[in-house]
């Protein structure tokens, strides 16, 4: 694995700067355009796809985590508990603002996301906006080619449209089991299995010179060797990546590794593409809220060097700065959230080497707090053991941050913080669910794309919230 040094990263941002002022002389050469919502009052900083000269909005809308309907309304038949007027209404805003990038995939927010999508998409004219979805064939049922079909057929008439825009393998890098043994696979052997070795990736080469594939990619977390493969069948000219997602923040730009040993550090993924000349697609800028919801302590020091500016709006800032990037994934369920990630974009203000320095700093300071890097993505649910994995993490993460993991019973404060965690605990996770039910079954581990080794840490906190419950008396 080569290491890129701290200062490739001005190499890498550059461009970005320099771009800022004169972008609209470059994209007048773009062969597709946002047509009348391009027009001179949006702001929006925009990148150029230079395989396929789309004009994308840096802010990309993640369709993740939708709106839900208030507790206790009826559900709709074809959407379930999900908000399809809110959604509309956020999408409408967000092409308004010059977001058009919207990724969701088969697996998204139950099943439905795609569908919620192309309902809202579908009210606006087809070239406003570019479609981003995934072969989400993640169980071992659906590694033959018949089956990654399906879902490519199923995705087109969710999401109501002919053609896909930016069609990615999902997920590449994840493990899982052999389907005759059941033994575990390594995320190279499940890589090959699932996109290779049964000629689903040929096919899907095929649909885009059919034209119902316009861009052709991956995501990738976990096994590096999948990510080398990949990579290397692109050198080799049997398949094109147009674009590739990553994983890409300030603190994985050189602690991904360090975290839990297993990812590989985003200043490592984002400079393989940037030699080959491929687009960078970006996930997880806050790291699942982690960057938006850091401590007092360091939320003060953001404060004191900027006080106008947002937490979120120092990690938003930093994954759009590379001049690689074509868009930066949001998963935005409020409109708020909304309103002011376009803000942030509206137009970019790149880091400069200072502001580098100074969240390499900030990376240091929120490594140092050894929470679980838990994304709260969903992959690991259900657990057959009905347990509430990333409300777990989730609990044990914010006590952390907000100093209410006691580590000795004799500090005066003691009291204070085990009442915190216990109480705390009960009331986000219902006791049913908690760690402590956990027996190391270890099918979870295979579906984290932060490479968690998830009953390890399960049996952490319930090692950890055991103590403090014999430890004292009443709460």
């Amino acid at each position: 694995m080569n290491t890129i040094s701290r200062r490739h990263f001005l190499k890498y941002l550059a461009g970005s700067v320099a771009a800022v002022a004169p972008a609209s002389a470059v994209l007048t050469s773009c062969k597709r355009s946002l047509s009348e919502n391009t027009s001179e009052d949006i702001k929006m900083t925009m990148r150029v796809n230079p395989n396929s000269g789309d004009r994308v909005g840096l802010l990309g809308y993640g369709m993740m985590r939708l709106p839900m309907l208030p507790e206790g309304s009826p559900e709709d038949p074809q959407t379930g508990r999900f908000d399809q007027e809110m959604i509309n209404q956020q999408i409408d805003y967000a092409l308004e603002h010059g977001v058009n990038y919207f990724d969701t995939a088969p697996v998204y927010c139950r099943g439905l996301s795609e569908r919620c999508t192309g309902i809202a998409l579908k009210r606006h004219p087809r070239d406003k906006y570019f479609i981003a979805t995934k072969l989400s064939n993640f169980d071992n049922r659906q590694w033959p080619l018949e089956a990654g079909q399906k879902m490519f057929e199923n995705s087109l008439k969710e999401l109501q449209t002919d053609y896909i825009d930016y069609l990615l393998l999902h997920s590449t890098g994840g493990g899982g089991r052999d389907p005759e043994t059941g033994e575990n696979l390594s995320g190279l052997e499940v890589c090959q299995r699932r996109f290779i070795d049964n000629g689903l990736t040929d096919w899907l080469v095929e649909q885009k010179q059919a034209g119902r594939i316009r861009n052709l990619g991956f995501s990738w977390h976990g096994d590096y060797r999948a990510f080398e493969l990949l990579l290397r069948l692109h050198d080799e000219g049997r398949y094109h990546w147009d674009f590739v997602q990553i994983e890409l923040n300030y603190l994985d730009w050189f602690y991904a590794n360090e975290i839990n040993g297993a990812n590989v550090d985003a200043v490592t993924l984002y400079g393989e593409l940037e030699k080959r000349g491929i687009p960078a697609v970006i996930m997880e800028p806050l790291l699942g809220g982690r960057l938006a919801n850091v401590n007092d302590e360091v939320a003060a020091e953001l404060k004191q060097r900027d006080p106008e500016a947002t937490i979120a709006s120092w990690a938003f800032r930093f994954a759009g700065t590379p001049q690689g990037v074509l868009t930066v994934l949001s998963g935005m369920t409020f409109m708020e959230h909304l309103e002011e990630n376009v803000k942030t974009y509206s137009p970019l203000q790149p880091i400069t080497e200072e502001d580098h320095e100074f969240l390499m700093h900030i990376a240091e300071e929120i490594f140092g707090q050894k929470e679980i890097p838990c994304t709260a993505c969903q992959y690991c649910m259900p657990c057959p053991y009905g347990i509430d994995i990333p409300a777990n993490f989730t609990h044990f993460n914010r006590c952390i941050r907000e100093g209410n993991t006691p580590q000795s019973s004799g500090s005066p404060t003691y009291r204070k913080q085990r009442r915190a965690f216990l109480v705390g605990y009960d009331r986000s996770v219902p006791r049913l669910r908690q760690a402590d039910h956990c027996i190391g079954c270890n099918q979870c581990t295979h579906h984290c794309p932060q490479q968690i080794k998830i009953p390890r840490e399960l049996q952490r906190i319930s090692a950890y919230a055991d103590k403090l419950r014999r430890e004292g008396g009443p709460l």
